[in-house]
């Protein structure tokens, strides 16, 4: 009798949602006692307005331990603990735990109750009053005409019967003009009163929209659509590979300038003048100095005197359709020869230079030789020296420098470049501290397309 008054006792503590039948029948007099699970709020759990959390209790009599499992609709699988709190009461433990319920749980679940030797099971329903009505308003994709690549933001509101339906997961897709399917950009969440919004890139010209797949608890729905133009921007250059050499250099010397024009989409462009700056070290002042027209691959070259310590570089200006360009820096140590002391110079001269194939294609490569020569005691003999190689293309009077070689020991000089020009070719020793310089004899080659 006392047994049974503790019991109904603790259905009243358990809560209104509690259903509490007869303690399960102990196979002896020490098996413990589980009461029904109560579960709050009552089943069924009606998730149509989003997630609920329900509290399930249970009490259970000669048992320090308890358990408490849930197992989804459908799962034939051992059921997943719910993490529980206890409160004595006399004889008695109250067993309380919770566990959150949405419209992704909606079905038949079952619960066991555990403790000791004993069990108790049984079943409650998570369920929708009414699949909701959804509707995207709104939809906006602006601004509607941008340069390719530049930014743009979608916005709506996601409606569930009428109202704000936050929460919840849209993709935003998008049709390229001239195709007929949409594809994913991207993904957001609504807010509180199903607003979203997104920046995405736009590359090409078609049609946004927003799109929410339907769940459990909402059927799907698909935005209006909003076109947005693209239209192609100027394209991008670059000077890649500018080199200003050699490094470092005698004041008086001539530097050579290097590198290519590339356009974006088209690599390198023939036929764009590109312009040598130089700024003099301690100056914040760059100044013109030469310039020249790109060639094959957009390659171009050019030369200058030294004459002081500085950074050199490579500009284009732009045409129309394409955005102009600086290249990277270059820094040129020219280095104040000490004035030479007087004392008396051999003469030198350069002989059998010879400038072959001849003609040659454009692009091949072309070959020079040649020997230096010391007039010492009375006679000519070889002579090793620094020469350069220098090129006059046809129809120019000026001549324009190339490259520098040694001669050997016996004075005997070779070195190729590629010939892209007809022209005259010579080789030309400035002279050292013991000898005078001297030109060879020039070598016209004519170079075929």
């Amino acid at each position: 009798m006392l047994q049974r008054i503790r019991v109904a006792a603790l259905a009243v503590a358990l809560g209104a949602g509690a259903v509490v039948l007869a303690p399960s029948v102990a196979t002896a007099a020490t098996d413990p006692v589980i009461t029904r699970v109560g579960i709050s709020p009552g089943p069924p759990i009606d998730v149509t307005g989003g997630a609920v959390t329900a509290t399930f209790s249970f009490a259970t009599k000669g048992a320090d331990k308890a358990e408490l499992q849930l197992k989804p609709p459908g799962d034939v699988s051992v059921g997943k603990p719910v993490d529980l709190t206890s409160a004595k009461d006399g004889d008695w433990t109250k067993w309380t735990g919770t566990r959150s319920f949405d419209s992704t749980n909606v079905g038949t679940w079952s619960w066991l109750a555990v403790a000791g030797g004993a069990s108790r099971g049984g079943t409650f329903e998570v369920s929708v009053k009414k699949v909701l009505d959804t509707k995207i308003v709104d939809f906006d994709a602006s601004p509607d005409l941008v340069d390719k690549g530049d930014l743009i933001k979608v916005t709506g509101q996601l409606l569930a019967d009428g109202k704000g339906y936050g929460g919840q997961s849209v993709a935003i897709t998008f049709r390229e003009r001239g195709t007929d399917a949409y594809r994913e950009i991207a993904k957001v969440t609504t807010g509180g009163n199903g607003w979203f919004s997104a920046t995405v890139r736009a590359r090409e010209t078609g049609w946004w929209r927003a799109e929410f797949t339907a769940t459990s608890a909402a059927k799907g729905s698909v935005s209006d659509t909003d076109r947005v133009d693209v239209k192609r921007g100027d394209l991008g250059s670059r000077i890649a590979g500018f080199d200003a050499r050699p490094e470092p250099v005698d004041k008086g010397d001539r530097l050579t300038f290097s590198g290519a024009l590339l356009v974006e989409d088209r690599g390198g462009v023939a036929g764009e003048r590109v312009s040598i700056f130089f700024k003099a070290a301690g100056s914040g002042r760059w100044e013109y100095v030469t310039s020249d027209v790109t060639g094959r691959q957009g390659r171009f070259w050019a030369s200058a005197t030294a004459q002081a310590s500085g950074w050199w570089r490579a500009e284009y200006a732009g045409t129309s359709g394409v955005r102009g360009s600086v290249s990277d820096g270059d820094w040129v140590k020219v280095n104040e020869p000490a004035p030479p002391p007087p004392p008396a110079k051999a003469d030198t001269r350069l002989i059998k230079f010879n400038a072959y194939p001849e003609p040659v294609k454009r692009g091949k490569y072309l070959k020079f030789k040649g020997s230096l020569q010391i007039f010492d005691e009375g006679s000519w003999e070889g002579y090793k020296g620094k020469v350069a190689l220098f090129f006059k293309p046809a129809g120019s009077k000026k001549w324009q420098y190339v490259k520098t070689t040694w001669s050997n020991g016996g004075g005997g000089l070779y070195t190729k470049v590629k010939g892209w020009n007809s022209g005259r070719w010579r080789f030309v020793f400035g002279g050292d501290d013991d000898t005078y310089g001297a030109t060879s004899r020039s070598d016209y080659v004519r170079v075929k397309r």
